[in-house]
């Protein structure tokens, strides 16, 4: 084994604070969590790293002493947490839903994706953020526009607006949702493949379907891994997407079809699938992502400047609006006549 050089050493030392910052975030986002049960800690994180990038005692760090660590933390922790997430979805799962319950699933996202897509036109959006709020609140939050965003090739600032969003917009589904339980007569396990369906990270799920018991729990936690499952299939199709449109003078690096670590993801699916895996690793594998998946989002939070969003406007905020309500119902209606 050959013995890291000089400058592999300096990388590691440079990014050493920010990413002991990152893990006193996950501390903290814990710690939150634990208080007030009804906030992920992926929301926590988030909001975390936003203060801290914008409150004048820690923003100079941020942009220096942090930066390197914070960085490493928003992407290569983040695409570690989505192979792990593998793990948490088995074929067997999958073909226990039917294939017209999976049918409608894969539908939802296909509606919910084009429709984003379409709405971020009429708004007049950038293409590629249409893109990624599409991804995010289609198919599962932050993991996948980071996905999308390494196929895209979408720097780190891009992907923070429409992270924050799908965030949002999944703790507001966490207070919403349950108040629509009742008067929408749907039953514990009906309301939970509704969750599944259109409430965008696990957590979040998690966190919602909770509400109405273990029955509606188990339903949500399927059809969302198996809305998770789609992640693969729509980031290779714009994949070949972008390849196919580029021109034959084009000098740009191509995207690869299915990004090394979205292969990992579906490798971690082969391996579930085998039933080799002990209950324990898996446990484990499941907390050692919730804590990639917390630092990655804590990271990506630090790069959000207060001005810069302030300067958006608040187009992007209706489209996530318009994704999430869509979602929502699209796939209530979808999942009643299925």
């Amino acid at each position: 084994m050959t013995a890291p050089t000089e400058a592999t050493r300096r990388d590691v030392a440079r990014a050493g604070p920010g990413l002991l910052a990152a893990a006193l975030a996950v501390v903290v986002a814990g710690a939150v969590h634990r208080v007030v049960p009804q906030l992920p800690a992926l929301t926590v994180a988030v909001v975390l790293g936003i203060l801290t990038a914008n409150l004048p005692q820690t923003a100079r760090l941020v942009a220096g002493a942090l930066g390197p660590g914070l960085a490493v933390a928003s992407k290569r922790l983040m695409r570690l947490g989505i192979v792990l997430l593998g793990l948490r979805l088995s074929l067997g799962e999958v073909a226990e839903l039917g294939w017209r319950t999976l049918a409608v699933v894969v539908g939802i996202v296909l509606v919910t994706f084009v429709g984003t897509l379409l709405a971020g036109r009429v708004l007049g959006l950038p293409r590629h953020e249409s893109l990624l709020v599409a991804t995010g609140f289609s198919i599962c939050g932050a993991s996948a526009i980071a996905a999308m965003g390494a196929v895209t090739g979408a720097s780190r600032r891009t992907t923070v607006v429409p992270t924050a969003l799908v965030t949002l917009c999944g703790t507001l589904a966490i207070a919403v949702l349950p108040l629509l339980q009742g008067p929408l007569g749907l039953a514990p396990e009906a309301f939970g493949r509704w969750v599944g369906a259109s409430v965008h990270d696990v957590g979040q799920v998690v966190a919602t379907a909770g509400t109405a018991g273990t029955a509606a729990l188990a339903a949500a936690v399927v059809v969302k891994l198996t809305r998770v499952l789609m992640l693969a299939p729509m980031v290779a199709g714009v994949a070949l997407t972008i390849r196919a449109r580029r021109g034959a003078d084009d000098e740009r690096p191509l995207p690869p079809v299915v990004p090394l670590f979205v292969a990992g993801f579906l490798g971690m699916i082969a391996l579930r699938s085998t039933g080799a895996v002990p209950t324990g690793v898996l446990e484990a594998a499941a907390l050692a992502q919730d804590l990639l998946l917390t630092a990655a989002l804590f990271g990506l939070g630090s790069a959000v400047r207060a001005g810069e969003l302030l300067r958006t406007g608040g187009r992007p905020l209706v489209l996530a609006l318009v994704s999430w309500a869509l979602v929502a119902t699209v796939s209530l209606v979808a999942l009643g006549l299925s």
